[in-house]
Parts: C-alpha cells; structure tokens; sequence
C-alpha cells in the first residue's frame, strides 16, 4: 500500500468537504443570503434537536452490542486525554502570547476542545468509501465507522459543554456576576419562616423554607454547569442507541430485517442522513463571519493551529501507541486510526455559540475558525495519511 494511494484516500474525503463548505460560504455572503444569520440559527437548531440525536441513536442501536461496547471503552479516555493534553497546550500558549483575560477561556476552548463529532461523521464514512485504505470491507468500515463517530459525538458534547463552556463563562467574568447574585439571593431569604407563610404550625413553614433554599440552590447549580446543555439531545440520543443495542429484546424488536418495529429505527436513519449535508454547509456559512476580521493578533490566532495541527496529533500518537502497548485497544485499525484522528481535529464549533452566549471573543472565534477551519483542509489531508499509514 504505497503513500500515494493513502494520500489519495485521505485527500478525497477532504476535498469533498471543502467543497460543501465553500458552497455553504457561497450560500452565507450578503449578496446571496439563502443561508444568513436568522437561517443559520434555525437550520441549526433543527441539526441540534432533530438530526444529531437521530444519526446518533440509529447508528449507535444498529453497530452497537454490549460485547463491542465493551471493547470501546477506551475512546472516552482518548477524549478526555485530548482536552487535557489541549488545554495544557494551550495555558502554555496563553503564557507566551500573553493574551488579554476575555481571550484565555477562548484560547483555552480553542485548544483542547476539537470537532468531535461533525467532521468524524464526516471524514471516516468518506474515507471507508475510497479504495487504497487499510480498512477491509467498505460497507463494514462505513458502518462501524459511523458508529465510532457517533460516540464520539455525544461524548465531546458533554465535555464540551461542561468543561468548554465553563472555561468561557468564567474568563468572560460571568462567574463572578453569577455568585454575586447568588450572594444577594442567599442574603434575601428569610432564616424563619413569616407569619404569613406559616399556616400550618413552625415546623411545615421551616420545611417550606428548606425546600425553596434547595430549589434555588440547584437552580444556581444547573445554570452554572449547564446541565441543559451537558444532557443535548445528541446525548440523550446516544444513551436511546446505547439501551437499544445493548438490551437484546429492545434489540430484537428494532434491528433487522425481521424486527417487527424496524420501521422506527429506519425512519431514525432517514431522518439522520440529513446531518452530514446540513452540518456542513453550516460549517461553511458560519466561516464567513471570520472574514469580517477582529482585533486578535495573527500570531495568537497561528499559535492554536499550531498546537491543534502540530503538538496536540504528536500526542495523540503517543497516546494511541502506548494504549494499544498495554492491551487498552483493540487491534481494529479503523478504531485506532478515529482515536488517533480524534487529536488532529479544527476547534470545535460549539465554542462560537459558547461566546455568544456570553458576549466575550465573538468576533475573534470567528477568524480563529476561519485561520484554523483553511488550515485543517491541508492538516487533515497529511494527518490522515499518515495515520492511515500508521495503523496499516
């Protein structure tokens, strides 16, 4: 298998990309505007509720046993691995280029958090389909691979907006907002319960005060980790595929060509196979708010590339090679080649709508995504390669 056929199979998938971005691009200037702000945000709420949960779950119930899931459980390791590694990366980062503080959390995200699941879904089905590869069978590798990329989905969901988001929050200064007004909420409450709210005896007006401390307590709690956000339906979607595929009579009435309820798992995969196109062209259009440019200096904005696309893949090697040394991973080359991918991957675009939520470093994640996303179409293709190569 000579490098020329790898490179071949691992630029395919990427040019491919690059075109369905382009036209998402194209489709998002001012001048077209089929695909403007206001569309953006509806298509993409439509992705997020509708079209991850569904590609998730069907993929996932379809490939997924708990035989096979068993012999998964390094890949949340992997990922978890990537955003500390990714983050050491990047304080070491923040400490040479000494950014101002709005811009740590971005830097920060920017660095340890990739595009865990969009480009997976992406690339791997891609890269089954093209021949040259070291991946055996094509249907098989599509298969499998897309069950990889969906469990990496959901689990870079939960890191993402548990761990992404806080970093965000709390160098955009909303945290101390936050705990000032947990401060001043927790001096307005009454020790005792009033007159007035105590109909009942001392003891069920004190039980009342109790409960509305602890309603607001968790309330305070959630909003600051975002549950919300940490349980997405793409989540939500992989724990619905994980229960189907791994409990052998819900199994049994939804997979196969016998299952007498087999038309909801089919109508989960129809609806799902809209994801990768839609993804995509919103990749493309949320692009071109980086043209607009912002007041990060190049050089910060090189310095993430260099750790997503330099540092950060080398560790990756290191990482997938002593696991599999110690008998942590099986000896699938398509798993291995994912897990190895999942440290070569652009920043994730979650984190975009993470500073929208908060107004810090709107405008400079936009051009880091537009220097990082032009970027990865060469990284991609040379890491792909290479990995390819690696676990031929």
């Amino acid at each position: 298998m000579g490098f020329l056929d790898l490179f071949s199979a691992a630029s395919m998938p990427v040019l491919k990309v690059l075109i369905v971005t382009g036209l998402g691009s194209f489709l998002a200037l001012d001048s077209i505007n089929l695909l403007g702000p206001v569309t953006r945000k509806h298509v993409n709420e439509l992705v997020f509720f509708v079209f991850n949960p569904s590609i998730v779950a069907s993929n996932l119930a379809g490939t997924i046993t708990y035989e096979s899931l068993i012999s998964l459980w390094f890949m949340p390791v992997n990922i978890l691995l990537t955003f500390i590694i990714g983050s050491a990366l990047g304080w070491v980062l923040i400490l040479i280029a000494k950014p101002s503080q709005h811009l740590k959390g971005l830097v920060l995200g920017t660095c340890s958090a990739g595009n865990l699941g969009n480009l997976l879904l992406i690339i791997v089905p891609a890269v089954c389909k093209e021949k040259g590869t070291p991946f055996g069978d094509s249907d098989v590798c599509t298969v499998n691979g897309m069950a990889y990329a969906s469990l990496s989905l959901a689990i870079g969901a939960v890191f993402i907006w548990s761990y992404v988001y806080n970093l965000v929050r709390v160098f955009s200064g909303d945290s101390e907002n936050n705990q000032t007004e947990s401060m001043n909420e927790d001096v307005t409450v009454p020790l005792l319960p009033s007159s007035e709210s105590e109909p009942s005896g001392p003891a069920e007006g004190k039980m009342k005060v109790m409960f509305k401390a602890m309603k607001r307590r968790w309330g305070n709690f959630s909003n600051r980790v975002n549950l919300t956000a940490v349980f997405a339906p793409s989540t939500i979607g992989a724990t619905f595929g994980f229960a189907i595929g791994t409990i052998a009579p819900i199994r049994n009435l939804l997979i196969g060509t016998e299952a007498p309820l087999r038309m909801i798992q089919d109508s989960a995969s129809l609806v799902g196979e809209a994801a990768v196109p839609v993804m995509t062209l919103i990749v493309g259009g949320n692009l071109v708010k980086g043209l607009k440019g912002s007041a990060i200096s190049i050089p910060l904005v090189l310095g993430i590339a260099a750790v997503r696309y330099i540092f950060l893949p080398l560790f990756g090697i290191l990482v997938v090679k002593g696991a599999l040394y110690f008998g942590l991973v099986t000896a699938d080359p398509l798993y291995r080649f994912v897990l190895l991918l999942q440290f070569a991957l652009p920043p994730a675009m979650s984190i975009g709508t993470i500073t929208q939520l908060f107004g810090a470093g709107e405008s400079d994640c936009s051009v880091i995504m537009l220097w990082t996303y032009g970027l990865a179409s060469i990284s991609l293709t040379l890491w792909s390669t290479f990995f390819m190569w690696l676990v031929a």
